[in-house]
């Protein structure tokens, strides 16, 4: 036939169960078990067929069933979860904070809403989660992509083939975003040529709405509604375009919903657009392009998740000028200063960087670990001429995870018995986690959570068995593989070639030693490559041909279609997580900090959040933060300290084993592991740093709107600063046998007034060993003035400099050294 549309038949639930479709399209549910329960039992089956999607199990459900469940006492449970949401949202009607506009590419809020591909997805998601059960005043943006991320399929080689189906809006937790007349909303955003139209749907996170926005519209042109097809589809043009749709769009439907939010918040460079976008509004309202990007800096925060260079989005300039050229003359700007925001010199040309523009933008700026933001302090020292490095104005707020997403419900409803009710209330708070009364009921729930992964991993094996057209020996092999008592090693996480999933076969013989040996061991490995990760790709098949050479498919599994369901199994069930990236890589890292919340302990690299959490006692460290002559010399010598972790420390704890059939010294392992890692890496903990920030924004942003025309005065004078020269007395090289240094200094050229307040010459000493003090001088009769007497012996390199500081954040941003 040929269609003319579709319609979706909600049912009409009985009177008594009414209650489930208020239930089924607030994600609460997602992170609360006894609602994902109530509808897991209209239809077991069909829950984990629809990958626990309470909208499509409803549409599917027959009739009769929903009949037969509104007797008896079901009707009363499902009340019961009714009203435990309503008082959910009742206690966060008067939410905290300002308000703040959370802007990220991917959210990966369930796996039945694949909108996600991983890390970054899953952390977007536990920050809105966790901002709900705080009560933040918080809204999302994101972007629905109507095939979603691929489901991964692995030929009998380990070749990933990659599947994407089609999500129907309809047949998820999502509703429709309306105007004030009951009409699909639409925004408009200029692309060469055209308009494309927007649209967007509602996730509702418990007490925070999250709009998902979309090209899939029929005015649109065919190649325009595939802009929000699949998430991170390939090429610079479509990726430019999805940010063009996210930032611009993004802003431009809050507008529309009338949402004034006093802080943006970027999560990754993805949504930097959204800048360009406050500084037209800002403009428009008759601001100088200065004054307005400094006013819509203010308010704005940025957090960077990737340590490398060439993970950060960033465009040839002719893509930008054919996109965004129309922009320059409504920014009340020329092309060269917009592109100087996000200009960066490559190897091959300039470009424009995304990270460049959203850290231009931005008044706050963090990376997600405290590596990861030294790490990202040196990345981008550049933006920052003059400034130390230690000066760069990147901080970080370590990732945490939404403890009831990735808290099996058995132990959490354990833990709630053990630690009491004031766990429940406050995760994040040291004093709750009462671990040293676990023991041997928390070690029942382990090994039957250990089972449930053996299991569900035979199971899966057996169909990629099957749809290869394997051999029925082998399907039946699968019904047998892993042992259900062995100690077993989790390892998933995307397959990128950094994080060295093959790093445990740098010595086969040293591997088959282990495997052979007195200790029962196994792995389970997972994981997605980027459909454009050729090496990846390849990283992955190699795995699967490394394992099936060394004949150890019985104690070695690949499993395919690693999501956020797989997630949940591997980190409940696994005793170690394993992870392996080439150090300073990993930025933080959030899986093992799920899989620690269950009961497993951690084995890694001093990388990412185990940097900062590893103490010795709450789990397994091999490798050191050496740099080595080549990334061969630090994969061999990091291999063989896994080894040695393994034999001398792993394994014999672990069946170090006494008459209650587990290990005393691995419980107590667990126990500290707990107390560590549950209540400092949560993301109730995140969030609340991140509040701190989002007070500081808006304060700031207030601040700016004050003193308007301050900054306008400052910026008109700031060029005179670059003129200015700085003459300094100073005694050179010199031994100090307990006299201070003294040194004086003189500004040269005329200071306009517009700066003096903001204006400072610095001492600045740093010892050997790395210490920074910046010491002001005084200013004097003729000049400035000061000295310094170190704190302590040692070598220490001094300099002066005269240094400005911004108006608005108060941090030192423009220098010039003597």
């Amino acid at each position: 036939m040929r269609t003319l549309g579709h319609i979706t038949a909600m049912p009409e639930l009985p009177e008594p169960l009414k209650g489930l479709k208020e239930l089924a399209y607030n994600l609460w549910w997602s992170w609360n078990p006894e609602a994902a329960e109530v509808f897991q039992e209209v239809d077991p089956s069909l829950w984990k067929r629809f990958r626990g999607n309470p909208v499509k199990l409803l549409l599917e459900v027959p009739p009769a069933r929903l009949e037969a469940l509104a007797t008896g006492g079901y009707p009363a449970r499902v009340q019961g979860v009714v009203q435990a949401l309503r008082a959910y949202l009742e206690e966060r009607k008067g939410p905290k904070g300002p308000l703040t506009a959370y802007f990220s590419a991917e959210y990966g809020f369930h796996s039945s809403l694949p909108i996600y591909a991983g890390g970054l997805g899953v952390l977007a998601a536990d920050h809105v989660k966790a901002a709900s059960d705080l009560g933040l005043h918080l809204v999302g943006v994101g972007i629905f992509y109507h095939e979603g991320y691929f489901h991964q399929r692995l030929s009998k080689e380990g070749a990933q083939v990659e599947v994407y189906e089609p999500l129907r809006p309809e047949e998820l937790p999502l509703l429709p975003v309306q105007d004030r007349e009951g009409r699909p909303l639409r925004v408009g955003v200029e692309f060469p040529g055209r308009t494309v139209w927007l649209s967007a749907y509602r996730a509702q996170v418990g007490a925070v709405p999250v709009y998902l926005l979309t090209t899939d519209l029929p005015e649109n042109a065919p190649e325009d509604r595939e802009i929000t097809a699949r998430l991170y589809a390939p090429g610079l043009e479509t990726r430019l375009k999805q940010e063009m749709v996210l930032g611009l769009g993004g802003v431009r439907l809050l507008r529309a919903l009338g949402l004034r939010p006093e802080v943006f918040h970027m999560n990754e460079g993805h949504s930097a657009l959204l800048g360009l976008e406050r500084v037209r509004e800002l403009v428009a309202e008759g601001h100088p392009f200065p004054l307005a990007l400094e006013l819509a800096r203010a308010g704005a925060l940025f957090t960077t998740h990737t340590p490398v260079p060439a993970g950060h989005d960033a465009f040839p300039l002719e893509l930008i000028d054919q996109y965004l050229g129309h922009l320059w003359e409504r920014l009340g700007a020329d092309r060269e200063a917009v592109l100087a925001l996000g200009l960066e010199e490559r190897p091959w040309g300039k470009v424009f960087s995304l990270s460049n523009l959203a850290l231009r933008t931005s008044a706050q700026a963090g990376g997600v670990s405290r590596l990861h933001g030294e790490v990202s302090r040196k990345m981008f020292h550049h933006l920052w001429a003059g400034l130390l490095e230690e000066e760069v104005p990147i901080g970080h707020v370590t990732n945490g995870v939404h403890t009831w997403t990735f808290l099996h419900p058995r132990l959490r409803r354990h833990y709630a018995e053990v630690f009491g009710p004031e766990w429940l209330k406050r995760p994040e708070d040291p004093s709750t986690w009462k671990v040293e009364g676990l023991g041997e009921e928390f070690w029942r729930i382990h090994r039957e959570l250990r089972a449930e992964l053996v299991r569900e991993v035979r199971q899966r094996l057996y169909e990629q068995r099957r749809r290869n057209g394997e051999s029925p020996s082998r399907l039946r092999e699968a019904e047998r593989l892993l042992d259900p008592e062995a100690l077993t090693i989790g390892f998933a996480r995307r397959f990128a070639t950094y994080k060295r999933a093959i790093l445990l076969f740098k010595d086969p013989e040293r591997l088959l030693k282990i495997l052979r040996g007195p200790y029962p061991v196994q792995f389970v490995f997972a994981g997605k490559a980027h459909p454009k990760d050729e090496p990846g790709k390849a990283y992955l098949q190699e795995l699967v041909a490394k394992i099936r050479e060394l004949g150890l498919e019985d104690r070695m599994v690949v499993v395919e279609d690693y999501d956020m369901y797989l997630a949940r199994v591997l980190t409940h069930g696994s005793d170690v997580w394993l992870n392996t990236p080439r150090r300073p890589m990993e930025a933080s890292g959030t899986s093992g900090m799920k899989a620690a919340l269950n009961g497993a302990l951690n084995l890694s690299v001093l990388d990412g959040w185990w940097a900062e959490a590893f103490n010795g006692k709450n789990g397994f460290a091999f490798g050191d933060g050496r740099v080595y002559e080549s990334e061969e010399a630090q994969d061999a010598a990091d291999a063989q300290a896994l080894y040695d972790v393994l034999e001398s420390e792993v394994l014999p704890l672990f069946y170090a084993k006494g008459p209650e059939g587990y290990s005393a010294g691995w419980l107590a392992m667990i126990h500290e592991s707990l107390r560590t890692v549950g209540p400092r890496f949560s993301a109730a903990r995140m969030v609340r740093e991140y509040l701190d920030l989002y007070q500081k924004g808006a304060e700031m942003a207030a601040r700016a709107r004050r003193e308007v025309k301050v900054l306008e005065a400052f910026h008109q004078a700031l060029p005179a600063f670059f003129a200015l020269g700085l003459r300094v007395e100073a005694p050179g090289h010199l031994t100090l046998n307990g006299e201070p240094l003294w040194v004086r200094a003189w500004v040269e050229g005329e200071v306009p007034e517009a700066l003096r307040p903001f204006l400072e010459v610095q001492l600045v000493v740093r010892r050997s060993t790395g210490e920074l003090e910046v010491v002001p001088l005084a200013p004097s009769q003729e000049g400035y003035e000061g000295s310094f007497r170190p704190h302590r012996p040692g070598s220490y390199a001094y300099g002066v400099r005269l240094a400005l500081r911004h108006p608005v954040t108060g941090r030192v941003a423009w220098v010039r050294w003597a």
